[in-house]
């Protein structure tokens, strides 16, 4: 399965790139991810735990960082076996430009799968793949364009729920 997609986010190249050298920044990113480990250098250890349909499982697994060019393009690819569920890799070139004052961020993914999980169906398959890219982007493009206002905004938006739920009769 293969798709491709541009992000236009509000940090420089050079953050940007940085983010995704950055094992603190990684297991941010991915979804599902309980532990990232490792340097770009000699590529990360990864445990991320999801759920494909009916399928959940923990994947243990490798990422390499190659074809690297500071601050305009990475390939990042990655495997990971699930057990019984089967495998899953995938790899993703990734590119990044300057426009209006921030990084415009073009990737195209191809990702396979095998095992239970290929038992699955290509729809859904494909669906999770695709939803696991843009999860992983969105939480990149959060993250760099400011955490101090996303914390404020999650802030306000949790007292407003409990002034909802909680409420007083006066």
């Amino acid at each position: 399965m293969q798709m491709s997609d541009t992000r236009q986010i509000n940090a420089s190249p050079a953050e940007v790139y940085a983010a995704l050298l950055d094992p603190d920044m990684l297991i941010k990113c991915v979804p599902g991810a309980t532990e990232v480990t490792g340097s770009p250098e000699e590529g990360f250890e990864a445990t991320v735990v999801q759920k494909v349909g009916p399928v959940k499982a923990t994947f243990k697994g490798q990422v390499t960082m190659t074809d690297m060019v500071p601050d305009q393009s990475i390939k990042i690819s990655g495997e990971g076996k699930g057990g019984a569920a089967g495998f899953a890799k995938g790899e993703a070139d990734v590119k990044l430009a300057p426009k209006d004052g921030g990084t415009e961020l073009t990737y195209d993914v191809e990702a396979k799968v095998g095992g239970k999980l290929a038992q699955l169906g290509s729809r859904i398959i494909d669906g999770f793949a695709k939803k696991m890219a843009d999860q992983f982007f969105s939480n990149l493009q959060q993250t760099l364009e400011g955490s101090a206002d996303g914390e404020a905004d999650a802030g306000e938006e949790t007292a407003e729920k409990k002034g909802w739920f909680g409420r007083s009769k006066t």
